[in-house]
């Protein structure tokens, strides 16, 4: 009998970041959308809400199954002053078509620092030492320009990762950036004083990266002969 594959990546995880100074926060599954959208710069009328396909919940306004784990850093930032370094793993809904590389449940990572002068600089650093690592190896990091409306500037993050046959090939993994000034004032931070950076992605994309596994799904179905491979 083995460990699921995401309880032993989240133990390792929590593991990596532990050693850089970060805590382990949690939140709620069925969130507001005052912490899920509004107090991350997503209001009501804003075309990111489309891209997350809501669940809502029935009999309860307001109500959603949180869309990521960002809420968490916003209820960790009202209950905190900086420094905060946090990472949050957990599950997250949309409700989209399953295929291969789409499930309707995730898990989702997310990291969060806040201090005085933080710059993309130590975005990057934070990143290559968390996924060399993660995945044992060396890996490099590059930014591209990305948009996410609860930061700015937002970055879509690649990862140059080397294939069993030798050959390296970049790997778009997530998305991260500086987080935006709206946020860390609904968080009840001053962001003339402090900024900060944040990060997000899934946690079954980063095992398949490393093992080859080829359907998200696999990861949901309870089947012990998936389970019992890792």
């Amino acid at each position: 009998m083995s460990l699921h594959p995401l309880s032993t990546a989240i133990s390792r995880i929590n593991d990596i970041f532990y050693d850089l100074g970060y805590e382990f926060a949690d939140g709620p599954n069925i969130e507001s959308e005052w912490y899920n959208f509004d107090a991350l710069n997503v209001p009501r009328d804003h075309p990111a809400r489309d891209m997350q396909d809501t669940f809502w919940v029935k009999g309860r306004e307001e109500t959603v199954l949180r869309t990521h784990t960002s809420p968490v850093q916003i209820r960790y930032m009202e209950k905190h002053k900086p420094p905060i370094r946090i990472i949050a793993p957990g599950r997250a809904y949309r409700a989209e078509a399953t295929d291969t590389t789409h499930e309707a449940q995730f898990f989702q990572l997310e990291g969060l620092y806040i201090d005085k002068n933080v710059s993309l600089a130590h975005l990057k650093g934070t990143l290559e030492h968390f996924f060399t690592k993660f995945y044992e190896r060396d890996i490099s990091v590059r930014f591209r320009p990305g948009y996410f409306p609860f930061v700015e500037p937002g970055v879509e993050v690649d990862m140059l990762f080397k294939k069993k046959d030798g050959t390296e090939k970049w790997v778009e993994i997530m998305g991260a950036g500086m987080v935006h000034p709206n946020v860390l004032r609904a968080g009840g931070i001053d962001p003339g004083e402090y900024s900060g950076f944040a990060f997000g992605v899934g946690l079954e994309r980063l095992i398949a990266i490393a093992t080859g596994v080829d359907d998200v799904r696999h990861f949901h179905t309870g089947d012990l002969r998936f389970v019992n491979q890792f």
